[in-house]
């Protein structure tokens, strides 16, 4: 265990990450709640059931922004100051779990939660949780340590250098592959292989640069991909998120969402 006591004291105690790890804690522990609640009241069973207001039903996403705002503005005026600091990164990672666990439905203005286009929040949860808990572990796609302070050619080397890898992974999200961009920002070479192959269809990069012609190759190409590797993507998607319904039970009577009752 002389690893884990080296992370807490180098990463964690003097790396004052403590807040960081707080917020990470949270958002994990609220994002694994809320789903088996919610799938819990999908399926009918448990104590819980869908909260509403004045016939409005009230979806988590609700009081998490209320959490978040709130969390966001504490640690602004917490200053560093204990516990508040601690207090405020809790509501961070409570709200922004909430917020995020219902994105699909804030992006597509309509309620998608059960339907395919519902497991897209499982997407944007899955990423935020790597993008702050890789920096929780010491990884940073910034670092420079063991470069010799006097010599100013190499940092200026690596500050050009990780601006290039910077601008590949831009690249890369721009052509619509989202979790590979993820990867190759703490990935280097990754950067250079996603940046050049060819985008996904409908991708803002294959609106802005590709012909008719070429977006039908990238629309084969991306079909072959999701081929093979898409049937892996969909039932992790399923295991986290819950397998989508169809059609979608907004219309329905089966409840689509909750916040967890007091």
């Amino acid at each position: 265990m002389t690893w884990l006591t080296h992370w807490w004291d180098t990463e964690v105690v003097h790396g004052f990450k403590g807040p960081l790890l707080l917020a990470f804690v949270a958002f994990v522990i609220t994002f694994v709640t809320t789903r088996t609640i919610t799938r819990l009241i999908r399926a009918g069973k448990g104590p819980f059931h869908n909260l509403s207001a004045g016939g409005t039903h009230l979806h988590h996403s609700t009081p998490g922004t209320i959490l978040l705002v709130a969390g966001a503005f504490g640690s602004v005026g917490a200053d560093g100051r204990v516990p508040w600091t601690y207090i405020a990164a809790a509501g961070v990672g409570i709200g922004a779990s909430l917020v995020l666990d219902e994105f699909a439905m804030i992006f597509h203005l309509e309620n998608v939660y059960w339907s395919q286009e519902g497991q897209l929040s499982v997407n944007v949860v899955t990423l935020s949780a790597a993008c702050v808990g890789l920096p929780l572990v010491g990884i940073s796609p910034v670092s420079s340590a063991g470069i010799n302070s006097t010599a100013l050619w190499i940092r200026g080397g690596l500050t050009v250098a990780l601006a290039i890898h910077l601008l590949l992974v831009a690249t890369t999200a721009l052509k619509g592959k989202y979790p590979a961009a993820l990867i190759s920002l703490f990935v280097f070479p990754m950067a250079w292989i996603t940046a050049v192959r060819m985008a996904r269809p409908h991708s803002p990069w294959a609106r802005w640069f590709y012909s008719e012609r070429r977006d039908q190759e990238a629309a084969k190409r991306a079909a072959r991909f999701d081929k093979r590797w898409g049937p892996v993507r969909q039932r992790w998607d399923d295991f986290i998120g819950g397998s989508p319904s169809q059609p979608n039970p907004a219309a329905s009577s089966t409840p689509t969402s909750s916040t967890p009752t007091s």
